[in-house]
């Protein structure tokens, strides 16, 4: 199983700066709740172990919120070391997906989007949202291979 920050660096390793591609601390917390819930939803397991937390501006997985929260709303670098052996093919592969789907958009449109969504909404602030929960959600959302 891989680790979230190894999820958060593969998910930074895909922006384009051809395209203008940028994500903050906040964006990177929503990519990760998306990318959890839809390998939940995909594989019936999890991508990686740390909890999500139903924190007031949405998901978060509170270690790599405090390994980048001091770019607080601006551009978190590219990482420049990544071992991308901590990711199985298929683990990437969704990756990739659910950046191309959920990269688009900004951290406020994200973050309003999980706002509506069950597992945040329907979670206790500062509560750990259930893998089930998420799991039962994407699962009604995510378009399964």
């Amino acid at each position: 199983m891989a680790r979230a920050s190894d999820v958060a660096k593969y998910l930074l390793a895909q922006m384009s700066d051809e395209c203008g591609d940028t994500i903050s601390a906040l964006k990177l917390q929503k990519l990760l709740y998306y990318a959890q819930g839809c390998h939940l939803a995909t594989y019936d397991t999890p991508l990686f172990p740390e909890a999500i937390k139903a924190w007031e501006h949405g998901p978060v997985v509170p270690a790599v919120w405090h390994a980048y929260k001091q770019y607080e709303s601006s551009a978190i670098p590219r990482p420049t070391t990544f071992d991308i052996s901590t990711l199985k093919a298929s683990q990437r592969e969704l990756l990739k997906e659910v950046y191309r789907i959920f990269g688009q958009f900004s951290a406020w449109k994200l973050r309003n989007m999980t706002h509506v969504e069950p597992p945040w909404r329907d979670t206790a602030r500062n509560a750990t949202i259930s893998q089930k929960t998420m799991r039962d959600y994407f699962k009604t959302r995510v378009k399964i291979k």
